[in-house]
Formats: C-alpha cells, structure tokens, sequence
C-alpha cells in the first residue's frame, strides 16, 4: 500500500461498478468527474484508480494538469492539446485551437485510452480535451463540481474526509507504530485537526518523523489553530493544510526553507536539481540536498528522474513564504537567476545546433556559473524538447515583469526548437510576445529578427497571410534601418511565402532583390538559400537546366560556409530534378544522401519532404512497391510534423 494511500475501498468500489455499468451498457466514452476540497486526495485517488484498470487501455494512458487553482493558471485547452498531440509523436501542432481539437479526435478515433485531466476549473477546459474514440475514458478532477458537463454525459463522484480509523492508519504509516504508542488519543486529535484531510495528515506525520523527540501531543498543539497568526483561505480545505504547512515549514533546515520559498516563486510547473541550484545560487550538489530534505517534509513530490513539483496549495504556501520573508528585490533575483540559466543553457544549446544562426547578443543580470546538462548536439536538442514548456513559463515571466531583453533573447535561442522540431503553437506564441519585447526594449535589430523567425514559422503553419504581413512590416523596418542583410531576409520571405500560395510569378522579382541584396553586402549564405527557392520555382515550371544550376550553385555555396543542413535541402531538390530528367541513379543516390543528413541531425519534416521526393520519382520509373512505401513513411512523418502536408499527401 502506499505511504500517502488508504482506505477509499467502498468510494473505488462505486467507480469500479460505475465503470462496468457505462462499459457493459455500451456507451461512448465514460466521463467521470471527481470533486472534492483542497488536499482531499483527489488526486492520488483518481490516479491509483486508473493505474488498476490500466489493462482496458492498450494505447496509453495521458495526465495534465489544468492548474484551476495557481497563479500563473488556469492552462488553456491549446496548451493541453500540444501536449497529448505530441505525446502520440505530433510535435508540429497547429496553432488554431479548433484545428488541435480536431487533430485530436483525428488521433484517437481509433484508440483505448484513459485520460486524467487534474485540477480543472471550469467545464470550458474540459471539452476540447475529449478524445475521438469511444473506447476510451476521461476522469477528472476538481474542487468544483463542474455541473455543466453533465450535459456531455458526466458521471460525478464527490470525495469525502478519510475517517478517523483511516487518518490514523495514514498517519501512523508516516512516523512508525512505534512512535505514537501510548498516544493514540492524541493521534486521533491530530488527524482531527487536519479535518481528515490526507495532505495533511501526511504532512502532520512527516513533521513528526522529523523530529524524533518530540511527542504527538506537542504536535497537535503545534497543529491548533491560531487565529491572530494564520490567515484562513476561503476555499474549504485550505485553511487545515495551510495549518499543517506552517508546522512543517517551521521546521526545515535554513536552507530547506530557502530553497522551498525560492522554488515557490517559480512559473515551471516542474523542477530540477540545477534549476534549483540557480534559483538559490548554489551547486547542484547542495539543491540535492535540499531537494531530499523537502521530499522526506513532504512538501515536495518526487516524480521522476531528477524531477519534483509542489501540490498547488504547498506551491501557494512556499510562494507566501517567500513574499513575507524575502524583499521585493530579493523575489526578483530569484527569478531573474533563474531565467538567466534558462537563457544560458538554451544559448548554449543554439550555438550547438545553429551556431551560423546566432547573431543577435546575450545580457544576463546574474551570469549562471552550473555546467551544462548536455555535451552533444542530439542531447542538446533532446533539452530544448524536454524543457520547451518550462522555456515558454520563463518567457511569459520575463514578459509580464518587463525584463524586455532577456525575453526576445529568449526566443532567439530557442530557435533550434522550432526549426528542427515545429512546435507551431509554441514558435507563433513565443514570437508573439518576443516581437512586443524587442519593441519594448527599442532594439530594432531584434525587432527585426522576431519578425522574420516569427514570419518562418507562421508560413510553415501555413498562415501564409499572415506571414507576409510579418515580412511586409520587416522589410520596412530593415530599409528604415538601412540594413541590407535584413532587407534579403524579408524578401527572401516573401518569395517564398509567393510559392506557397502557387504565385510563382510574383515570386520571382522579390526572390531575384534578395540575390542582389545580399550579393551586394557580402552575405554567400542568403544567396544560395535564395538560390534555392530559385530553384523550385524552375522546377515547377519544369526549366530543369535552370533549375540543376540554382541548385548546384545553393549547395556548393552553402557548404562554403558550413551549412550542412541547407546544404542538404539544396542537395534533395538537386535529386529531385535529375530523377525528373531520366537520370534516376543520380537523383537517388543524391536524395537519399540528404535523407541521411536529415535522419543524423533530427530534421523529421525535411525528412519527410526528401522521402516524398523518392516517392514521386519511383513512380515516374514505374516502381509503384517503392513509390508506396517511400510515401508511406513521409506521410508518417508530415502526420507528426505537419498535418497540412499529411492531408495534402493523403
């Protein structure tokens, strides 16, 4: 059994029957809502649940949290929605919130899964989140009753107070029988002061197991409400673990309780030991330390490899705790370590990945001095993946406190996410808030950066319109500022975005400005990738000599200046046009070596692009087994990587 688990037999029964009952009769998709107070167990109920019936769902089983009750929440439907996207390998989300919700009842038309949306605020979070199949199951929690999904079918479970025999077995399991015998009253006493609510009880019990003289009597004193001390919160529940929070928190080692107010005043809904570390200025070593004193205090929850997070109401505790012991400038610096790290580290994974991409300067107020949590350019990328929605929490912090540079210079180094793994939704939000940054901060050449990375990924979201808009406003600001670089950069935009919509003509003139551009100020690089969309241009309008020279001309141009990546799409499309000229060996032999590049570095989309290409060229010779199977796997990868192109290649 577990330490922080008992009782709940006769409420698991009910859902069990409840269960059976929809599963037996039939009906789509059981929806089950479980509501209750503040530190109920809700959570920990809903979860165990789950994990007995996890059987009926081969395909998975999905959490999130809503976070109805934080500071920085509610989570929005999209963000939700980005995240079981790609947790079945979808990582190019559409922007669009009614294009991810039907993404995702495309995805899961066909599979049995369970999913459990925690802390919910209102029925209007929920909805979107319904997956398509009707074999599947979605259970939810939340401190309101959320009546209005009744209307989708809902089956409600109202959890209640562990009794007394329950909270003293749960209590006793935190501190050993040993400990309390001879005070079983007082046991009692305390649990009935934690109102039988099981975080606080478990938090009652960790108190007690830290300190091993002191006896239970003492602590259900300590547990006794003060009025003229402890401020009630309204929501029921809240003022009892509020309570049990003080009594632990007055217990922690100094610097325990440092790093559980520095944790506190964090927007990631996560931590690890180095974000702990920079959050107090310490090593690593030492956050690990304290990471496990807080763990074993049970304010803290271990959840996975070098992984820990607050339950909402110790977050809310360990962020009034620092706002009534720390100065106002004392907060910022916390932070601002903290973004600075961010900073650091995704810089430093950027330099890796793009380093031609990196121009633009980097400002810290508190330079990080932790080492970095990669050694190699996969690892670095696998970083950026795995803390993008930490990166995005950190952006939207340094926004709203108006620290306008580390904010744009954020997004900048955040750009090999984007463009190796088109996050669509996160790339078009970052920019967004990116974009009013380098405004704010009146650095006009960032200004200009954010338009035209902001402008890329909204074309390849296919927001064409919106994307010329973007570049239109770029090309003004760089001619403003008489930057000719930035100048190609917008045009080479728009050229392409002109492709994309099949305005080959009007494509051409900007595409041929940008050549002149940047041949003009000596920039190699812009001019072979302008080449290359030359060069499309020529093979659409099947003029292959013009076509093979643009793209000769891209590829040599861009391996002079290392540029492995563009290189290879100069090197595909090369292919391509010989296959489309009769000579097949030639343009396969020269795809697939693309394809090679593309697989090494983790380009799934050019990937997908470049097996296309072999696809199409295997059914001009005739060969429609391989045709079948090369278009087999890019439409696999457009489904994960752009479900425009999936669509288009269905």
């Amino acid at each position: 059994m577990p330490a922080h688990f008992t009782d709940r037999v006769e409420e698991q029964a009910a859902l069990d029957e409840l269960f059976r009952t929809r599963a037996d009769g039939g009906d789509p998709q059981p929806l089950i809502v479980i509501n209750g107070p503040a530190g109920i167990g809700k959570t920990t109920f809903a979860s165990r649940w789950l994990r007995t019936h996890s059987s009926a769902f081969p395909d998975g089983q999905l959490y999130a949290d809503l976070r109805g009750h934080v500071a920085n929440g509610p989570a929005g439907p999209g963000e939700i929605l980005g995240q079981f996207l790609r947790a079945f390998g979808t990582p190019a989300v559409p922007g669009d919130l009614a294009e991810q919700a039907s993404l995702w009842r495309s995805v899961t038309a066909d599979l049995r899964i369970a999913v459990m949306l925690d802390n919910a605020f209102t029925a209007a979070q929920i909805r979107p989140l319904l997956p398509g199949g009707p074999g599947g199951l979605v259970v939810v929690t939340s401190r309101h009753r959320l009546t209005g999904l009744g209307m989708d079918g809902a089956e409600f479970h109202r959890l209640r107070s562990l009794g007394v025999t329950a909270g003293v077995e749960l209590f006793i399991r935190g501190v050993g029988e040993n400990r309390v015998a001879g005070e079983l009253s007082a046991v009692r006493e305390v649990v009935s002061l934690c109102a039988g609510l099981p975080l606080a009880v478990c938090l009652a019990s960790a108190r007690l197991a830290a300190r091993p003289g002191q006896p239970v009597t003492a602590l259900a004193e300590a547990l006794t409400p003060d009025e003229g001390r402890l401020t009630l919160l309204e929501v029921e529940g809240e003022g009892t673990v509020q309570n049990a929070l003080d009594a632990s928190y007055a217990v922690l080692s100094p610097q325990s309780a440092q790093l559980y107010r520095a944790l506190g005043l964090l927007p990631m809904p996560a931590f690890d030991a180095r974000t702990a570390a920079a959050a107090c200025a310490q090593s690593p070593a030492w956050a690990e330390r304290q990471l496990d004193e807080l763990v074993e205090a049970n304010v803290l929850e271990d959840i996975g490899p070098d992984t820990y997070r607050f339950h909402d109401l110790v977050r809310v505790h360990a962020h009034d705790c620092a706002s009534t012991t720390e100065t106002a400038s004392a907060c910022e610096r916390i932070q601002r370590r903290v973004a600075d790290w961010y900073l650091n580290t995704a810089t430093e994974a950027q330099q890796r990945i793009t380093p031609i991409q990196f121009t633009l300067p980097r400002t810290y107020a508190h330079p990080p001095q932790l080492t970095l949590p990669f050694t190699d350019d996969i690892a670095a990328l696998g970083w950026l993946d795995a803390r993008r929605l930490h990166l995005m929490a950190v952006l939207r912090m340094a926004a709203e406190r108006g620290w306008h540079a580390t904010a744009w210079q954020l997004v900048d180094a955040m750009w090999p996410l984007f463009l190796r793994l088109r996050h669509y939704d996160l790339w078009i939000e970052a920019h967004r808030i990116g974009l009013d940054a380098a405004r704010n901060d009146g650095h006009r050449e960032a200004e200009r950066q954010m338009l035209n990375s902001g402008a890329i990924g909204l074309s390849a979201a296919h927001r064409t319109a919106e994307a010329v808009e973007w570049y239109a406003a770029s090309l003004r600001a760089a001619r403003e500022a008489g930057d000719r670089r930035d100048e190609g950069q917008a045009l080479l935009g728009l050229g392409g975005c002109y492709i994309q919509e099949g305005r080959l003509a009007d494509a051409v003139p900007d595409l041929d400005r940008a050549v002149e551009t940047w041949a003009e100020c000596g920039y190699p690089r812009g001019v072979a990738l302008a080449r290359i969309l030359l060069g499309e241009v020529a093979l659409a309008e099947q003029d292959l000599g013009r076509a093979v020279t643009c793209f000769t001309l891209a590829r040599d141009g861009l391996l002079a200046v290392s540029d492995p990546h563009d290189a290879a799409r100069a090197l595909a499309f090369l292919g391509r046009t010989h296959a489309r000229g009769g000579d097949h060996t030639q343009g396969v032999s020269q795809m697939r070596e693309a394809l090679e590049t593309f697989t090494s570095s983790g380009a799934a989309h050019w990937q997908a692009r470049t097996l296309e290409m072999l696809g199409d060229s295997a059914r001009e010779r005739g060969d429609d087994v391989a045709a079948g199977d090369f278009r087999a796997q890019s439409l696999a990868l457009y489904e994960v990587t752009s479900p425009a192109d999936a669509r288009r290649l269905r």
